[in-house]
This record gives structure tokens, sequence and C-alpha cells, in this order.
């Protein structure tokens, strides 16, 4: 199956829930064990095979960038000639990430579906992926596109199990038979995002920096019977408050972590 497509990641919002970390730095460049939560993304999905990356930068982006301008430096031993011309010479990159990146300047204040729009000109296929840059899951992608492909719709959104927000209390009586801290959301779905788009849906989308793929894109889609939902059942969370983030971390230092899907 063709995996060659383009992959867009949300960067550019201002993450104020978490304005103790974001202050500082955009929300995607949040460490989760030493990496932000957009490698993590990212390292998802080139585990299956996507390498194409288009990220769309707002808020604080030029972090972000040249957090990918240092990657090999920051990642290897180098050697460097001060009284020279040349660059360092870095050892041993050959087993580096070979991800194309596009860094794709999108507005301090524009809204996601503003985001996606502005991005249309690099996207180069008749489809796209698309997710945030603070969620990681265990998903399956070349299953979800491959479910896409076969509705022949223009949208597939993944629809997830949030961890509940408190713990779970099962009780008879006044007797509490079982507790679950932070279980999964037994039954409802919500919005998890990895999309699969046709780049058709670009046309239902604004470049108004008002423009929120959530609401009227999106409902459009709905109404129109272009959008289908991928029922992803396995682990999934995002990084929302500062509690996610220290829940994540712990999910991170276990023996093995739910969303690695890479071996190194």
């Amino acid at each position: 199956m063709k995996l060659d497509v383009p992959v867009v990641i949300l960067c550019g919002g201002m993450g104020t829930r978490l304005r103790e970390e974001t202050e500082y730095r955009p929300k995607p460049l949040i460490e989760i064990g030493g990496r932000p939560i957009l490698w993590h993304i990212m390292k998802i999905f080139g585990s299956y095979g996507f390498k194409r990356f288009i990220l769309c930068l707002g808020y604080k982006g030029d972090l972000i960038r040249q957090y990918f301008l240092d990657y090999r430096l920051m990642s290897r031993n180098f050697t460097l000639h001060l009284n020279g011309t040349a660059g360092p010479i870095v050892e041993g990159t050959s087993d580096l990430e070979d991800w194309v990146i596009t860094f794709a300047e999108t507005g301090i204040n524009a809204m996601t579906g503003a985001r996606v729009k502005r991005i249309g000109r690099y996207v180069d296929s008749d489809e796209f992926m698309l997710t945030y840059g603070d969620g990681v899951a265990n998903i399956c992608l070349p299953e979800l596109l491959k479910f896409h492909r076969c509705h022949n719709r223009l949208a597939t959104v993944t629809a997830v199990h949030p961890l509940a927000r408190f713990g779970e209390l099962e009780i008879e009586g006044d007797r509490v038979v079982r507790f679950a801290e932070k279980p999964q959301v037994p039954e409802g779905f919500v919005n998890g995002g990895f999309f699969v788009f046709n780049k058709k849906v670009l046309d239902y989308i604004s470049d108004d920096e008002n423009c929120v793929l959530e609401r009227g894109p999106l409902e459009q889609l709905a109404a129109d019977g272009e959008l289908m939902t991928y029922q992803h059942k396995g682990f999934w969370h995002c990084m929302d408050t500062y509690r996610d983030l220290q829940i994540l971390t712990q999910f991170w230092d276990s023996p093995k972590p739910p969303w690695k899907t890479w071996e190194t």
C-alpha cells in the first residue's frame, strides 16, 4: 500500500491550559522522557513508513524550527574547526530519522481550519494525513489509511475513548466493589485527531484566521455524508493540562510505553 502521503501536524496554538510550560516554548516542544511530544508523534508515523511532514507553525514557531535545525548536532558527536569555513563534521548520522519536514508559517492567531488551508500548496498528493501536535496513540496508521481508501468519502476522523478525568467507582449499595484510577471511558467517542483527508477537503475550509476546522468544515462534511469515523479502541491520550503531562510521563517511564511503536 502506498504510504507516500504528507502528514500535516497542527503546531501553532498557544496551549493556554499549559501556560506554566507554554509561556516559554510551544506546546509541541514540551518534553516527555527528554523528547518533545511532537517528536513522539512523528516517530509514530515514521515507524509505519510515513516520512514527509508539514508542520503548521504559529506561536513560538521559531523554536520548533531551531529544534530540528539543531537536531543532528544535538543527537551526535561532531567536530568543528573554529578557524575554518566548513560546517561541523557530524559522526554517525546514517541511523537518524529520514524525515523530510516542511516548516510552514500559518500565523500566530490562526485557528485550526485556517492553518490547514494555508498549507494547501504543500499537499502534492490526492490525500493527506492530519493530526494535532499534542496527542499520541498506538493506532495502526496503515489500517487507518486503508479504511479511508475503502469507503470513498472525503474525510476520516479517528474516534477514541479518552481516559476518564476521575477514578471510576463501581458501587453496590453503599459499598465500592471496584475502583479504577483513570480508566478508559467505555462508552462515547471523541475526536482523537489522526485524520485522513482527500485534498478536496480544502475546498470546505476558509483562509480566514477565525476558521475552526472542527466547526464549519467538519460539520459540513458530516452533513454532506463525506465524513467517516475510524474507531480506535486502543490507547490514546492528549496533553491538554499539566496533569496530562504527568500521566504521559508516567506511561513513558513504564516498561512498555503504550504508544511506542518503534524499536529505537
